[in-house]
């Protein structure tokens, strides 16, 4: 189905995986997040407080897709070692978010460095861009079965996992829509290498999953040996803007960068390789 699943199995262990938790809102939801992070080994409880204070202080720009928040904060010494936990709750609550809220599944990183886990993220952002994937996720029924989705199975019944779960009925998490055929015109000029920018609080989450599924898009283009793509954070990306043909965020961080001399285009479901192929060719007026 992919590469680079076992990267994510490995940095999500199924001890870190709680189904159908109960949060009154989004502090709480965060963490339950960041105690199973805790008692994986991955951070101290410190950390948790830290991805707290990167939501009040960035706004909620970690739900990244309907549904979906993608709960970090930098590298710090509250950090043991590169970890993840995935809490899917048993209600939604409210992240704040104009277009994305309620949030039914937090999903938290841990990370030592801004590059030991690129090939995670690229692996869990095609899983929740992939509608059978994220559906399958959405439903599985215990935290092994779920792991095993991670790890690229497919298990029909997860019931070697004993214990109640309370799945819900339907599956709340989104779906991405196709992505729409490559644009008939011609690419730009090998010569002038254009550069991308995918900008968050932080550069080491969210940007990551955007530069992602912008890939994805100019991998489908034929356009991949023409424009590169930089995840970064709000204060690099100010300083790098001028060597941008464009830079992709989020509307907090949008509103965050303000003015940078470049377009600043705004992506809502960071998953969706439709929305960031409209995005393109609005960028290139293809």
């Amino acid at each position: 189905m992919m590469t680079c699943m076992e990267d994510l199995k490995d940095l999500l262990p199924v001890e870190a995986v709680r189904l159908d938790v109960r949060a009154a809102d989004w502090r709480e939801a965060i963490g339950a997040a960041g105690r199973l992070m805790v008692e994986t080994g991955a951070t101290t409880d410190e950390y948790t407080g830290e991805m707290v204070a990167n939501v009040e202080e960035n706004g909620p720009y970690i739900v990244i897709a309907p549904g979906v928040a993608f709960a970090h904060s930098r590298p710090s010494p509250a950090v043991l070692r590169t970890g993840m936990s995935w809490v899917r709750l048993a209600e939604p609550v409210e992240f704040g978010h104009e277009s994305n809220d309620p949030v039914t599944l937090v999903v938290a990183l841990a990370a030592q460095d801004s590059a030991a886990h690129t090939s995670a993220m690229a692996s869990l952002a095609r899983l929740l861009g992939d509608p059978a994937t994220a559906a399958a996720l959405a439903e599985a029924p215990t935290p092994k079965a779920l792991h095993a989705v991670l790890a690229g199975e497919r298990p029909e019944d997860g019931s070697e996992e004993s214990g109640p779960t309370d799945a819900p009925e339907a599956s709340t998490t989104p779906k991405a829509s196709a992505t729409p055929e490559p644009p008939t015109a011609s690419a730009p000029r090998a010569a002038s290498l254009h550069t991308i920018l995918t900008v968050c609080g932080n550069g080491v989450g969210t940007s990551l999953f955007l530069k992602n599924t912008l890939e994805q898009v100019l991998d489908r283009w034929g356009w991949s040996g023409f424009v590169t793509v930089e995840a970064t954070d709000t204060i690099s990306a100010k300083g790098k803007a001028s060597e941008a043909v464009a830079l992709l965020t989020s509307r907090e961080i949008a509103r965050t960068l303000g003015d940078v001399g470049r377009p600043v285009k705004v992506v809502q479901d960071f998953t969706s390789t439709a929305e960031v192929d409209a995005v393109l060719r609005d960028t290139y007026d293809v």
